[in-house]
């Protein structure tokens, strides 16, 4: 069955009149794989939200909507530390630790923070 990112790849793909074989080459992956993905059947790597962007010219709402709906699909999310620094680690670190235990309105608390600061 279709997730909601697949159906939006598959909608991004027939919007341009392309099969999956097209989209799935130009990915460099095989057909079996990006179906696997748009089923749910395999993660949905990590760069190809922008690689996507970049192949089909996606303007910023069209990515936030990929974004989106991979992030709600995904059970979990990795963070890059590498460049990070040790203040920032330990935020990261922090946040991990507590995610779990925060209420609804310190969860709407945070989101609003974040969105003011785009």
């Amino acid at each position: 069955m279709l997730t909601e990112f697949g159906k939006e790849l598959r909608k991004i793909r027939l919007d341009r009149d392309e099969l999956l074989r097209d989209m799935a080459e130009k990915l460099g992956v095989t057909v079996a794989y990006l179906s696997a993905v748009e089923n749910g059947n395999r993660r949905i790597p990590d760069n190809w939200i922008y690689a996507i962007a970049n192949l089909y010219n996606l303007d910023d709402s069209e990515v936030f909507r990929l974004q989106e709906l991979a992030y709600k699909e995904s059970a979990d999310m990795m963070i890059n530390l590498c460049n990070a620094s040790p203040e920032q680690k330990n935020l990261a670190f922090s946040f991990a630790r507590r995610f779990q235990n925060l209420n609804k309105d310190e969860v709407a608390d945070l989101q609003n923070f974040l969105d003011r600061r785009k």
